[in-house]
């Protein structure tokens, strides 16, 4: 879930990177996301970040020596710390979630979260992305999750318009038209 703050600390790391002509935005993004699994892995470093009884000093040369053999660009390494510092380590999941969605504005796209009955092949996922990307008039990216419960077809969800046509969504228009009749 997006915060305020990480909001903030993603949209002046995005600011910092799209100034920098030889950055890649995507290896910032999976830098940050290495970080995050990193942390949530290792239960004894989310600890000792969290706890106000080490420095902020020790916990960046911890920092800095786990994430030294991924090869972490400046700006992530830089905001890593700078989160540190602040004691907003908490924020690092609402960070990496906010970046990515900037990002995706930045870079011309809508998100789209799709639903369907059974899993859809490469061929029908591209149909109904250029779909998206046509109605949506931006290029769509989407994410794919399966509920059976919509028996056949898709629901899906660009910003907070749904398009349901799945068939369970029209045994539901079906019965209440049936209904008021």
């Amino acid at each position: 879930m997006l915060s305020v703050v990480g909001t903030r600390y993603a949209k002046a790391l995005l600011d910092i990177v799209m100034a920098e002509p030889a950055a890649d935005p995507q290896k910032v993004l999976a830098d940050l996301r290495a970080i995050v699994s990193l942390i949530d892995t290792a239960p004894d470093l989310k600890t000792a970040l969290l706890s106000p009884a080490v420095s902020p000093s020790r916990k960046r040369a911890v920092v800095g020596k786990l994430i030294e053999p991924m090869r972490v660009s400046r700006p992530v390494r830089n905001l890593i710390f700078v989160v540190i510092d602040h004691r907003r380590i908490t924020q690092l999941h609402s960070l990496v979630e906010a970046f990515e969605a900037l990002l995706d504005q930045r870079l011309g796209l809508v998100r789209a979260e799709v639903s369907s009955a059974h899993d859809l092949d490469a061929n029908q996922r591209a149909t109904l992305e250029a779909e998206l990307s046509r109605i949506a008039k931006k290029r769509a990216k989407a994410s794919y999750t399966i509920d059976p419960k919509l028996i056949g077809g898709v629901v899906a969800r660009v910003g907070s318009v749904v398009y349901d046509g799945s068939v369970r969504g029209q045994l539901d228009r079906l019965r209440v038209k049936l209904a008021s009749a």
